[in-house]
C-alpha cells in the first residue's frame, strides 16, 4: 500500500513519518511520584518492543522522572503536559525527546513563543492532541456537537499557534472513543496537512473490547496509507498494549517484530488440544523476534496443504501430529511433544 507522505520528524534516535517504520507508542501507569515503579515498568516495555514512551508529568516535582528512566532505557520518552508552561520548559531542559501539549492551553502568545523556542533550539519535537472533550467553545458553537470536522479543525488551530513562532516539528493526533469519528478525522487531517499522525482511539475499554475497536480503527486508516506511529489505548497493563499494536502492524503487512501466527478455527476433524497448544505456542514465542509464520493446524487437510506457506508448522493427527517446513513434512510425533518440537525447529531457523 502507498503511504501518505509526511514530514520525518526525529524524537530521540528514532523518527517518526516520511519513509519511517511505523513506530508503537504506549503510556506509564504508574502515579508519578513513584520513580522506582516508573523506571521498573518502563524497562518492560523496553523490552515488550515499545518503541515510545509517554509519561504524565502533572507537575514540576514530576520532571525528575525524566533523567531517571532515560538513565535506564534508551527509548524515547515523551512527556505528556497539560496547562502549565513551565512543566514543559522544564522537561525540555532535563532531556525529554517529545513533549505532548496543546499550545492553545498554556495562555499567552508569550508563553507559546517560549516553549516553541526552547524547544526548536533542543530539537524536540511536539505532540498536539485533541479530542472530543477539548474543544474550543467557538469551535463547538461553529459546528453544534463534537464532530470530526471539528476535531480537525482544532488540531490545525493548535499547530498554527506554533507555526506562528516558525515551528513545525509537530505531530498530530485527533483520538475519539468512537471509531468512525476518529477514522474520519484523521482522513480529514490527512488531506489538509503533511504533518505525521499518531493513531489511536482514546478510551477504547478493557482488554478484549478495547484491541477489537483499536484494531478496527488504526488498522483501516493504515490500510489507506494514512498514520506513522500508532498506541492502542487500553484499560490494562501497558505491556498489553505493545503487544496488541505489534499484532495489529503484523495482521496487516506493515512490520511487526516477531512471529506471525496462522492457526486453523477447529471443526469436527480436530482430535488434538489445538486451541491450547495455538495459545501456549502464542505465550511462549511472544518475545522471540524473528520474522517467520508459524502455522497451529488441526488436522492434515488443514495443514502442510493449507498452510504450506508457512515457515514451520504442526498440524494434528489422533493422539499424534505432523512437523512441516514450508509444506514438507519432517516427522510425526506424540501430541505431547509438538510444542517441544515445533520450538526446536524454530530455534534452528
Amino acid at each position: 500500500m502507498k503511504r501518505r507522505e509526511t514530514k520525518k520528524i526525529a524524537v530521540g534516535n528514532i523518527f517518526i513519518g516520511g519513509d519511517s517504520d511505523i513506530t508503537v507508542q504506549s503510556m506509564l501507569n504508574v502515579p508519578a511520584a513513584d520513580i522506582e515503579g516508573s523506571v521498573r515498568q518502563a524497562e518492560e516495555l523496553e523490552r515488550a518492543g515499545c518503541d515510545i514512551i509517554r509519561i504524565a508529568v502533572p507537575d514540576l516535582n514530576a520532571v525528575r522522572l525524566i533523567p531517571a528512566i532515560k538513565e535506564k532505557v534508551s527509548v524515547p520518552i515523551v512527556a505528556d503536559i497539560h496547562f502549565d508552561y513551565r512543566i514543559a520548559l522544564e522537561s525540555a531542559a532535563a532531556g525529554v525527546d517529545k513533549i505532548r501539549i496543546n499550545p492553545g492551553n498554556i495562555g499567552s502568545d508569550d508563553r507559546v513563543k517560549l516553549v516553541a523556542d526552547e524547544c526548536r533550539r533542543r530539537n524536540i519535537p511536539i505532540r498536539i492532541g485533541v479530542n472530543s472533550g477539548s474543544l474550543e467553545k467557538n469551535i463547538l458553537e461553529k459546528y453544534g456537537r463534537p464532530t470530526p470536522e471539528a476535531l480537525c479543525e482544532s488540531a490545525l488551530y493548535h499547530a498554527s499557534l506554533l507555526e506562528k513562532f516558525d515551528f513545525d516539528n509537530i505531530v498530530l493526533s485527533m483520538k475519539s472513543s468512537d471509531v468512525a469519528f476518529m477514522k474520519k478525522a484523521y482522513e480529514l487531517a490527512s488531506e489538509r496537512c503533511s504533518y505525521p499522525l499518531h493513531l489511536g482511539v482514546t478510551e477504547a475499554g478493557t482488554e478484549r473490547m478495547g484491541i477489537i475497536k483499536s484494531a478496527a480503527g488504526i488498522g483501516s486508516l493504515l490500510l489507506e496509507g494514512i498514520g506513522d506511529t500508532i498506541r492502542v489505548s487500553l484499560t490494562d497493563e501497558p505491556v498489553k498494549e505493545v503487544y496488541a499494536a505489534r499484532d495489529i502492524l503484523k495482521a496487516i503487512g506493515l512490520g511487526g517484530k516477531g512471529i506471525r501466527f496462522v492457526s486453523c478455527p477447529t471443526c469436527g476433524r480436530t482430535k488434538i488440544d489445538l486451541i491450547g497448544l495455538a495459545k501456549q505456542a502464542e505465550e511462549l514465542l511472544r518475545d522471540c523476534k524473528k520474522n517467520i509464520t508459524v502455522a497451529i493446524m488441526g488436522c492434515a487437510v488443514n495443514g502442510p496443504g493449507e498452510a504450506r506457506e508457512a515457515d514451520v508448522g504442526i498440524a494434528g493427527g489422533s493422539g499424534e501430529g505432523l512437523i512441516f517446513k514450508k509444506g514438507e513434512i519432517l516427522r510425526k510425533v506424540p501430541e505431547d511433544k509438538l510444542l517441544e518440537e515445533l520450538i526446536k525447529e524454530i530455534e534452528k531457523m
